[in-house]
């Protein structure tokens, strides 16, 4: 998978996590910047415990970078936000 797909699928799985976290702390923009980390946190996840992590764009890996941003936003909130 390209670069430009990781770019766009962890960008639609950033504004998907700030939609399901909805914290106020974080911005749409760094919504996204947090989407495109979560995508590659989620792939390396999912590889390691199904043997398959982001294959391209589809199903399957919007699932699982849209799993990893919401982690990835969440801990960002819970720990690295402004309190």
């Amino acid at each position: 998978m390209g670069v430009i797909s990781w770019i766009i699928l962890g960008l639609i799985a950033g504004w998907l996590a700030g939609l399901f976290v909805n914290k106020p702390t974080t911005g749409l923009f760094q919504n996204l910047a947090l989407g495109v980390v979560g995508a590659v946190v989620g792939g390396f996840i999912a590889s390691a415990v199904f043997g398959t992590g982001v294959t391209g764009i589809n199903i399957w890996s919007i699932f699982v970078s849209v799993v990893g941003a919401v982690v990835v936003v969440w801990a960002y909130g819970k720990f690295g936000g402004r309190s």
